[in-house]
């Protein structure tokens, strides 16, 4: 699987989807784009599930960045997928309104200083291994809405194995249609 590169397509609005397997290097291609900012005095922002977080950070901290004062000062951000998305889902549906209420504070204050802002998520992830499939689909527009608003680069990443198969096939090629970039190979493609 390819690495991250710093710069997505679209720059500060890169909006790039991971597909992975387990033990390819996860945590690394995801630090990789997070630690792009860090090192330029910008913002990481994850939000994924606490072992993510805790294996992001892990990354991070190997790659030679100081995560507890990045975190500290606001640089590093580390929220939890669930609770980010129960604030924002209605009757497993979300609501754009409460989309723009639980994410544009944090992309307002991340972006106050001018600095590259990454961010990683797998809420779309999520909602998807929970059948929302199409819900999952509507996020990733969201996303692109709310980045004509703030300027950040977004990986988001799903594992290969729960998009793959024939019955995903059209809901798979609309998750790469949204996004500006595809890291790595779309699963079922040589």
């Amino acid at each position: 699987m390819a690495a991250v590169t710093p710069d997505l397509p679209g720059g500060p609005h890169g909006h790039a989807v991971l597909f992975y397997r387990d033990g390819d290097g996860f945590a690394g291609q995801v630090g990789a784009h997070l630690l792009e900012a860090l090192r330029a005095g910008g913002v990481a922002v994850v939000i994924a599930t606490p072992a993510h977080r805790a294996a992001i950070a892990a990354e991070l901290a190997r790659a030679g960045a100081d995560v507890a004062a990045a975190q500290a000062d606001g640089r590093y951000v580390a929220l939890d997928a669930i609770e980010t998305m129960d604030r924002f889902m209605v009757a497993d549906w979300p609501n754009a309104a409460s989309f723009w209420q639980a994410i544009s504070p944090v992309l307002r204050r991340a972006a106050e200083a001018g600095k590259p802002v990454h961010m990683f998520g797998e809420m779309v992830a999520l909602l998807w291994d929970l059948g929302q499939v199409n819900a999952a689909i509507e996020v990733e527009a969201m996303w692109n809405e709310i980045g004509a608003q703030y300027p950040f680069s977004l990986l988001c990443a799903y594992p290969a194995g729960l998009v793959s198969g024939a019955a995903h096939q059209d809901s798979l090629a609309e998750v790469c249609r949204v996004h500006a970039a595809v890291v790595g190979a779309v699963p079922g493609q040589a």
